[in-house]
């Protein structure tokens, strides 16, 4: 990746450093990325992470590694599969590690995400989106394809500033409707009763649009996810 200008006119960025990690496979029937998801890897520092994301015992990885620094790490080439999304489901995609590029951010998940980290973010999504022709719609967080799972990149990660870069989106209300039923349209995934999954629906719905909401589904949820449905239906997702 060439060093460009960040979206908004931000300092220059160096391009990522090569860090080849083993754990990673081709995609499979003939899978192109059309989606990327966010993590963050709930470990102290870069240098653990990119030490475990690198071993061949855990058998997992991400394409790239962020630092709070806005150091960049590349340890799985673009048109790999890496190990980063295990049993994670969006829409009609069940194999996200075939369809997804995975960014990993240095981030213990309890304190807010470094300047630099997120301007190298903003940085590094333009460049693969527009690779891949990926649309700010399949902009995901781990949390969102792994209901009652994952909580990353979690409740203190910035997506409104993606999406007012037009890196990820965010809806504006509308009318209330059905929230699964709209959740679904949405493209989330889950399995199990309808009372456990609009809670598990409800919790990763919120620490992505509305990480202040508390208790049972409310009006201003439903309201949210009308709009995410209605603006951004996820093809194949009914």
């Amino acid at each position: 990746m060439d060093s460009r200008a960040v979206p908004g006119g931000r300092a220059r960025l160096s391009a990522p450093r090569w860090h080849p990690s083993p754990n990673f496979g081709p995609r499979r029937d003939g899978a192109r990325p059309d989606m990327v998801i966010l993590h963050y890897t709930a470990m102290e520092g870069a240098a653990a992470a990119l030490e475990r994301l690198c071993e061949p015992g855990p058998e997992v990885s991400a394409h790239y590694l962020l630092g709070a620094d806005g150091a960049v790490w590349q340890l799985v080439a673009e048109e790999a599969r890496a190990w980063h999304a295990g049993a994670g489901a969006w829409g009609d995609v069940d194999d996200v590690n075939s369809r997804s590029i995975g960014i990993e951010l240095a981030n213990r998940g309890d304190h807010p995400f470094a300047a630099a980290q997120m301007a190298a973010l903003e940085h590094l999504l333009a460049g693969v989106m527009a690779r891949w022709a990926i649309p700010p719609e399949r902009v995901l967080g781990h949390s969102d394809i792994a209901l009652g799972r994952k909580i990353d990149p979690g409740p203190r990660f910035d997506w409104r500033r993606l999406a007012r870069g037009g890196l990820a989106v965010w809806p504006a209300p509308a009318a209330p409707g059905d929230f699964l039923a709209d959740a679904r349209r949405a493209g989330y995934r889950w399995a199990g009763t309808t009372e456990d999954a609009e809670t598990l629906v409800c919790d990763a719905f919120r620490l992505r649009f509305r990480p202040w909401g508390r208790g049972p589904v409310g009006a201003a949820d439903r309201a949210m996810m009308a709009g995410l449905a209605a603006g951004w239906p996820c093809l194949g997702g009914d």
